[in-house]
């Protein structure tokens, strides 16, 4: 039921029909308690009443990515009253989500470990903000909300990441295969991959980004953080597609005005959205 629940919503939010499908993701909290871990229990959740000034705690959930798409709201959070917004995430992402305006507060917890939260009023998940909000199509809040810190000088080429992080669910899905990744690296590509440019987090690759004239990238948290940030960022998409990139006839995304889709039109085969890009890059 709660799996059928589920991807219900997943269709309805790809359809764009974001007032019906918000509400049906709650049952990931039932389904992924390793990707949802329960949340704060000695005081209430936050369900959408004014907030009045009080001080409200948004628990981490799910991947990076994730956390930088849906720290945006957090912005709406302050403009709505709160006294206090924190955001907890995991440490790579922390750095980022510190330059939305709005964040009073941001603990980043790493996997399986801990740390000293102190007590707020209120509570809510990263997913479960749209539908408090009452995100639509339509007043989606979609410019650059977060910045680099201490941007690089520019270099020539565009910032490239082919491969996804391992413990994705799709991650094999979703990354490019060698040979199609080498194309792209003769043809003047910079990794952005943390074991070459040797960032510590996403804050340092915020900085490297600042200096790129584009970034080229699989659907990953890099897509999310340039797009984040305002940078013109080409997304690899595989079939089918995440809910959050809408349709497989869109390009654009609401998202992050910035983005361009490229999708794949048969699934599994990578070679036509490479030569597309060849083709893009060739035309700049």
């Amino acid at each position: 039921m709660d799996a059928h629940r589920f991807l219900q919503g997943q269709e309805l939010l790809r359809q764009g029909r974001w007032a019906e499908g918000w509400p049906l993701l709650d049952a990931r909290t039932r389904l992924a308690p390793d990707l949802v871990p329960p949340g704060p229990t000695t005081y209430p959740e936050w369900l959408g009443e004014p907030l009045d000034g009080r001080s409200i705690l948004v628990w981490i959930e799910q991947g990076l990515g994730d956390q930088i798409m849906f720290g945006r709201f957090a912005t709406m959070l302050k403009q709505l009253g709160a006294g206090k917004v924190t955001l907890i995430c995991r440490p790579p992402a922390a750095p980022v989500l510190a330059t939305i305006s709005g964040v009073d507060e941001v603990i980043a917890i790493p996997v399986g470990g801990s740390a000293a939260i102190p007590r707020h009023q209120l509570w809510t998940r990263y997913f479960s903000l749209p539908e408090r909000l009452g995100i639509t199509l339509e007043n989606l809040p979609a410019e650059p909300y977060v910045r680099a810190m201490r941007p690089r000088p520019w270099q020539p080429g565009f910032g490239l990441v082919w491969r996804t992080s391992v413990t994705g669910v799709v991650a094999p899905a979703k990354t490019l295969p060698e040979v199609e990744a080498r194309r792209l690296v003769t043809l003047g590509g910079v990794s952005l991959h943390p074991e070459d440019t040797g960032v510590r987090d996403l804050g340092e690759t915020a900085d490297i980004i600042a200096g790129l004239d584009l970034v080229v990238t699989v659907d990953t948290a890099v897509a999310h953080l340039a797009g984040a940030m305002g940078k013109p960022v080409w997304v690899l998409l595989h079939r089918p597609a995440d809910w959050r990139w809408l349709t497989e006839d869109r390009a654009d995304s609401p998202w992050y005005p910035s983005a361009t889709l490229i999708r794949q039109r048969t699934a599994g085969d990578w070679t036509p959205v490479v030569s597309e890009v060849v083709q893009r890059l060739a035309g700049r």
